[in-house]
């Protein structure tokens, strides 16, 4: 990077999307500069909270490279577009003390604050150069999307940018109007009728095998109706393969922790896209007063994001999880791997391990199920003499010697008591019976 317009062009390529409404960090390692950490932070709209969310951005990604290479300077990068009668300057002006802010902090730690940028309304303004010649008042148009060279050598590596954030997270929102009411209505029946279903003897099992029965036969439908155009006309189309009773069913009966886990194991191959599309579709079924209900679906669209190594997608995803329920440990426990650039793959080996363990456990039951009874002539017992009276019966000690274990240096097992032949024990040399 030569320039402050190549490193403006590189962010949709270092987050994966254009990071709309956002701080960003981007750490530099090395003599030459490279890419390392980034942190990302919604902007705060008061102003007051500035200070306290520039201090912990600071500290977050320093001290995460605490534990390997320590970064040798920092990107700033504040993005957001102009409000009603604001123009990109505007915004560029009122978010300098915010610039600021974050260049001290860095500073405190040592860390220097290589180049600031204000990206707005097309536009970028650098907080670090006084040269009007290079950086002129009125600001540098970005370069075309798709046109300079870090946009070739993205494409080149495979990389890819999934629009802006606002975009994303409204793949994500809830239904609104006339249908979320629909919806609501049908998440309530199926409510209503949930509750004596799982008060039958075995219902539990009964709901999670009718849940995961129908969630199959949905990523089946979704599989054979492939939608293409934008993201707003397939997600239309998606939503219009599921019924809301059948929305309603699933949304519910996910909500069990062993379905839900059950559910995980569509993570790749053939059923991954559609499962994806599938939990994305039930999340902005949540309407109303079951936003909370969404937390579960979006887990599991940000765990098959991850798991097809989509990490700025699952990133999102769980990020839009834990802003309806911070406390759901299995969407923290994705978010931080993802965060912390773990490999999916012993997740995944742990789930094809469980799936095949139960398809081995019902084959055996099937086989066991089917095998047919073979029938045996009884054997005739002769009845067995009772005890004479007065005369003890014999019982069998537990732990005799054929079952104790071998000693601790695998010789011969501990010798029995000694006994004089009928039974009782023989006394020591001073006559005492007690124990030597």
């Amino acid at each position: 990077m030569r320039s402050a317009a190549e490193i403006a062009d590189a962010l949709p390529y270092l987050m994966g999307f254009y990071p709309d409404d956002s701080i960003v960090l981007v750490a530099l390692h090395g003599d030459r500069g490279r890419f390392g950490g980034r942190v990302r932070l919604g902007i705060p709209a008061d102003s007051a909270q500035w200070p306290d969310a520039a201090d912990q951005l600071a500290d977050c990604l320093i001290s995460a490279a605490g534990r390997g290479e320590r970064p040798m300077g920092i990107l700033v990068f504040l993005c957001q577009e102009p409000a009603a009668g604001e123009s990109g300057k505007d915004v560029k002006d009122r978010l300098r003390p915010l610039a600021q802010r974050l260049r001290t902090a860095c500073g405190a730690l040592d860390v220097p604050v290589l180049e600031a940028l204000c990206l707005s309304n097309g536009r970028f303004w650098s907080y670090c150069c006084p040269d009007f010649r290079c950086c002129p008042a009125d600001g540098t148009p970005m370069a075309m999307p798709g046109t300079s060279v870090m946009a070739a050598a993205a494409a080149y590596a495979g990389m890819q940018v999934r629009g802006s954030l606002k975009e994303m997270e409204a793949r994500l929102a809830p239904r609104t109007g006339p249908r979320a009411a629909d919806q609501e209505k049908a998440l309530d029946a199926e409510a209503a009728a949930l509750v004596p279903r799982m008060l039958r003897p075995e219902g539990a099992a009964a709901v999670r095998r009718d849940t995961l029965e129908l969630a199959e036969a949905m990523i089946r439908r979704f599989r054979l109706d492939t939608p293409t155009g934008s993201n707003r006309a397939r997600d239309a189309c998606d939503d219009a393969l599921i019924t809301d009773a059948e929305a309603a069913s699933l949304i519910h009966g996910l909500q069990d922790r062993i379905t839900r886990d059950r559910a995980a194991e569509w993570m790749e191959g053939p059923a991954a896209a559609p499962a994806l599309r599938l939990w994305r579709a039930l999340a902005r079924r949540c309407a109303g007063g079951y936003l909370e209900h969404a937390v579960a679906l979006l887990t599991l669209a940000g765990w098959v994001c991850w798991a097809t190594d989509d990490g700025p997608s699952a990133r999102v995803t769980l990020g839009r999880a834990l802003s309806i329920d911070p406390g759901y440990v299995f969407a923290d426990l994705l978010h931080r791997a993802v965060n912390e650039g773990l490999d999916p793959e012993p997740l995944r080996r742990c789930l094809r391990e469980q799936r095949k363990e139960r398809e081995e456990h019902d084959a055996a039951s099937s086989r066991g199920a089917t095998t047919p009874a073979t029938t045996t002539p009884a054997k005739t017992t002769p009845a067995k003499e009772s005890p004479r009276p007065g005369k003890r019966p014999q019982s069998v000690r537990p732990g005799t010697a054929a079952d104790r274990p071998l000693g601790p240096r695998g010789g011969s097992r501990p010798r029995g008591r000694t006994t004089d032949g009928r039974g009782r024990r023989r006394a020591g040399r001073d006559g005492d019976r007690g124990r030597r």
